[in-house]
């Protein structure tokens, strides 16, 4: 069963996978991406995101070519996983105020309203989705998972690239992935 891991980062919206994705690609894993969703003013160094996996629910086909791969997989999906393979998760956390405030500036940007749910609701939302999800997470006895904070990967790089690493199997390029660490792109910081 080793050689069919599929590694994912996963995580909140807004919540630092596409960062995560960004740094294990240069310690030198290969991503699943499709490179449909482009860079923009949001996320200046890409998404990393494949089509596809908005369609996990109904569709899990594409899977097979994610093993021995890093493919990002928002948390709402992780749960539609299939169970025939074996799944090491990167689980990004951030501050939740944090998260709020990254989406509505994201929403302004693009011209989108801002106040269709107030900002205590949708924490309250997201507070009961990652309760459910990491409970979820626990029960499968086909998937290890890494919880890490996005904020400490500007304040401790060293000592969180090193638990990913090994966590990872200890193959990455450390160095590579410290490199690509952007402080100026920590911009809702609370």
């Amino acid at each position: 069963m080793e050689d069919e891991i599929i590694t994912v980062v996963s995580g909140l919206p807004r919540s630092g996978t596409s960062m995560m994705m960004r740094m294990l690609n240069a310690g030198g894993m290969e991503t699943l991406t499709d490179n449909i969703r482009e860079a923009d003013e949001d996320n200046t160094n890409g998404y990393y995101e494949l089509e596809k996996i908005k369609k996990l629910k109904n569709d899990t086909s594409f899977l097979g070519d994610a093993v021995g791969k890093l493919v990002k997989v928002v948390s709402a999906l992780l749960r539609y996983l299939p169970a025939k393979y074996q799944y090491k998760i990167v689980f990004m956390r951030r501050d939740l105020d944090e998260v709020l405030a990254s989406q509505k500036q994201m929403l302004i940007r693009r011209g989108e309203p801002t106040d269709r749910v107030s900002d205590e609701i949708m924490k309250d939302i997201y507070l009961k989705h990652l309760k459910f999800v990491e409970s979820w997470m626990e029960e499968q006895g086909n998937i290890k998972v890494i919880y890490l904070n996005y904020k400490d990967f500007f304040t401790e790089p060293e000592k969180y690239i090193g638990q990913i690493n090994r966590f990872l199997g200890n193959s990455l390029d450390t160095d590579k992935i410290y490199s690509v660490i952007d402080q100026t792109l920590y911009r809702q910081r609370s």
